[in-house]
């Protein structure tokens, strides 16, 4: 049996050691991107003796296992390459092995080599050295000021001798966890290998579940929209874990955009427990969520993590490793409450506690930003260099990948950060406060040609200034430690490094342009128009993709946004429900155009809902496109329709806290006791945004709702982002409006909808209440289990749904 692991996990895992302290943020590892452009300069500018991104392998033999130790190293100096390739070498010359580091840091500042990034290069030279036989070989650190280019080296000369003691060392460390490993792959293997689907198959449904297990074993993407009631999530993590079973998935990330999916997954894994599984997974949390100094009474809303201000940052990394060899021999599932009660324990961090658990853990279940967000990616497993492994992504609920993918690989800076941060520093620092009014200034150039909104085309010099601002800032971070308005400089620091990196890595699908906002303020922005290139890059880290959701039409649009590719698989999952439990109607005599909007039109939309609500009592949502437009059609409403002698309304807030969210779900549930302790007397409306909290992720099952009424067809506002996505793909040959207003505001109305039939045994009311709908453009993206519907007029409603109702009463 083979382990695998990278190099740069065993020296960050093993050599690590101290106290959290994030107060310092200008080690020569946090250049990322640039980084990567600096790797590539350096690289082309040396000469032919010199190898980039070469490769290595080790392999390191136990009694029952092997660990293979992998990774590549930046360059390679060896004048017999070719030679040695060949096994032809007539005379031996030194090799170097060459790590680079960039760096905003002064120079002057780092006097020796950052441990692990040595330690690193020591592996590589071990690695080489045994796979050539050399008896010495050299080590150089060379560190790059990213802004100037100045270089700084570090050399060391190593004998074979000296590097396969430390090397052993290093890998008997490494042992303790490596056995644990190999005995617990042995005890998930055989549960897998016995483990059966816990249901019988509903139609379709075993086939959905090979498509899945196809998808991976040919190591392709799947786009799947799978209607409410196929089982989506047991439909991919089953042929998922089977995968695994059979040696070709190492790890699943299980990858949500809500807290609410993420229960979802947790209890599906849970399930397959109950059924023989063994599996370990991790819950990954927020920091402020799991956070031991923002919880109880002598809570931080802005706990610091440093060892002055936090008992657990202090010498976390001393007792960290027993503490995860606890939880790793003890647990199965490291939920939020189980990672705090060990971290709580042994005293160290919740937080870094569950992103160390997650490199043993078989499954890790995360925001989509753990993967996917430059800023916050797990680093351990896509760190540039790393390489692919086998991982398998699971995506749920995809369609919201595409705005998070936009908001991710997008950047923005404020005017007013600049002159704040300039207020604060004017003191501390006459050089940074300077740098600040220098990019203040350029933006005010660009300020005084915005009227509303418009493109930039050249902001290099603008960049040029902010990179001087950051290494200025760089090194006053790594001068001082505490200063006042800290936290005020660390935000800034960190927006204006987004900006940099963003700006890095900027192509064609890519729009520059500034904005005069409502507050008065000014902001530069770099907007991912197409967010494709960047997910696929991420993805590309993994094996195999599965992207799923009830909502995923048009499909090309979502494939062509999210990073598919023609060799990728397209699968539509067949609704298992009856189609004549539901009833869609469609209006013919309402909208919600804004040319239309007209106390007239909200009166009547107001009569429709009184209408469908008089023939059955239960409960309803009522989506409305905007706060406002809800508060209009709630007014007509209630002053001409309401009865509180067996209605109820409650009203989505413009702001809700998550007891409030919590509240109003449960009216839902406690409105469903009620009817059934006395008589079926009482209809509870809620009215709600479409799009927002309400319209998806809730799973209100069985009479706990029995009807939507969607108004509008969710087309998003007009305004400048959406108008620079039109321009943009209308650019590309594709129909602008489609991808900027009608596909959106069509999955908003889909995602709305499937609120109603949840089970098979649901009945319920979907009525569409924009004329729109009958227009071809909107019937084409219409899911296969709407090709039955109706359409009545405000007048006819009532009588359509008396029929409905006693067809199944």
């Amino acid at each position: 049996m083979e382990l695998r692991v990278s190099v740069r996990q065993l020296v960050e895992f093993i050599l690590r050691e101290g106290s959290i302290d994030n107060r310092k943020s200008g080690g020569p590892d946090t250049a990322m991107q640039e980084g990567s452009r600096i790797h590539k300069m350096l690289q082309r500018r040396m000469g032919s003796d010199y190898h980039a991104e070469a490769g290595l392998k080790y392999t390191w033999v136990c009694a029952e296992y092997d660990i293979i130790i992998e990774g590549r190293a930046d360059g390679i100096i060896d004048s017999n390459w070719e030679a040695r390739a060949q096994e032809d070498i007539k005379k031996e010359n030194k090799v170097v092995i060459d790590e680079i580091k960039g760096t905003y840091r002064d120079l002057k500042r780092i006097t020796t080599p950052v441990g692990v990034h040595l330690a690193q290069a020591k592996c590589y030279a071990f690695m080489y050295a045994s796979q050539h036989h050399l008896d010495q070989i050299g080590v150089r650190m060379t560190y790059c000021q990213i802004e100037s280019e100045e270089i700084k080296y570090f050399h060391e000369d190593f004998t074979f001798e000296e590097l396969q003691r430390w090397f052993e060392e290093l890998m008997l460390e490494y042992k303790k966890w490596a056995d644990f490993q190999f005995t617990w792959s042995t005890v998930r293997t055989a549960s897998i290998k016995q483990l059966a689907f816990p249901f019988p198959y509903r139609e379709g449904q075993k086939e959905l579940v090979t498509y899945v297990y196809q998808t991976v074993y040919h190591k392709r993407k799947l786009f799947l929209e799978a209607p409410t009631g196929v089982g989506k999530t047991i439909s991919t993590v089953f042929p998922a874990v089977k995968s695994m079973g059979e040696g070709m998935t190492e790890k699943l990330f299980y990858l949500t955009a809500k807290t609410i999916t993420r229960t979802v997954a947790q209890e599906c894994f849970g399930l397959l427990q109950q059924n023989g599984l063994h599996i370990k997974t991790i819950v990954l949390t927020a920091k402020d969520k799991i956070c031991f100094m923002r919880q109880g009474e002598a809570a931080k809303e802005e706990a610091e993590c440093n060892p002055e201000a936090c008992p657990y940052a202090d010498g976390h990394f001393d007792r960290i490793n027993d503490a995860m060899y606890d939880l790793l021999t003890h647990e199965e599932n490291f939920t939020r409450e189980t990672v705090q009660a060990y971290a709580a324990k042994h005293q160290v961090c919740p937080f870094e506690l569950s992103l160390d658990m997650s490199l043993f853990s078989d499954v890790v279940i995360c925001d989509y930003n753990y993967v996917f967000d430059p800023r916050v990616y797990l680093k351990r497993f896509f760190a540039d260099g790393l390489g692919k492994r086998d991982y398998v992504f699971l995506i749920d609920e995809t369609h919201n990948l595409l705005d998070r993918g936009r908001e991710m690989y997008s950047a923005a800076l404020l005017k007013d950060s600049f002159l704040s941060t300039k207020r604060l520093m004017k003191e501390l620092s006459p050089k940074i406060a300077k740098l600040l009014d220098q990019c203040n200034r350029e933006l005010l150039v660009m300020k005084r040609q915005c009227e509303t909104y418009r493109r930039e085309e050249a902001i290099d010099g603008f960049v040029m200034t902010l990179n001087r601002l950051y290494a200025a800032i760089d090194d006053f971070l790594d001068e001082y430690d505490t200063f006042p308005n800290k936290k005020e400089l660390l935000d800034f620091y960190f927006e204006a490094a987004h900006f940099l990196n963003i700006y890095e890595i900027m192509d064609e699908n890519y729009v520059v342009y500034s904005q005069l906002l409502d507050d008065g303020d000014f902001m530069l922005k770099l907007f991912c128009v197409n967010p494709a290139r960047n997910l696929r890059q991420c993805m590309q880290k993994g094996r195999s993709t599965i992207l799923f959701s009830a909502t995923l039409l048009p499909i090309q649009y979502y494939k062509k946004l999210l990073g598919g590719e023609p060799s990728d698989y397209e699968v539509y999952a067949k609704s298992t429900f009856d189609e004549r439990k539901k009833a869609l109607l469609i209006a013919n005599d309402v909208t919600s155009k804004y040319s239309r909007r007209s106390e007239g039109e909200f009166l009547r939309i107001a009569e429709y809902i009184y209408n469908m609500v008089r023939q059955r009592h239960g409960n309803y949502m009522v989506f409305l496109p905007s706060h406002l437009f809800l508060e209009q059609v709630y007014r007509c409403f209630m002053e001409g329709f309401y009865d509180a002698g067996f209605m109820e309304c409650i009203v989505q807030e413009d702001h809700m806290s998550e007891a409030k969210r919590e509240e109003f779900l449960l009216r839902f549930h406690k409105n469903l006791n009620q009817k059934e302790k006395q008589a079926d007397t009482t209809v509870l409306l809620g009215f709600c945004v479409m799009g927002g909290i309400f319209s998806e992720g809730i799973d209100l099952k069985h009479d706990s709702l029995i009807g939507a009424v969607i108004v509008g067809t969710g087309i998003p506002q007009v305004g400048c982002e959406r108008e620079l996505l039109r321009q943009h793909f209308d650019a590309q040959g594709e129909n602008g409006f489609d991808y900027a207003y009608r596909y959106p505001g069509m999955n908003k109305v889909l995602q709305s909808a499937g609120r109603v039939i949840r089970t098979a045994e649901d009945i319920g009311v979907v009525a569409l209440l924009d004329e729109r709908f009958l227009e071809p453009q909107y019937r084409r993206m219409f899911p296969r289990e709407w090709s039955q519907y109706e359409v009545v007029s405000v007048s006819g409603i009532a009588g359509r749904l008396e029929q409905f109702w006693n067809e199944w009463l």
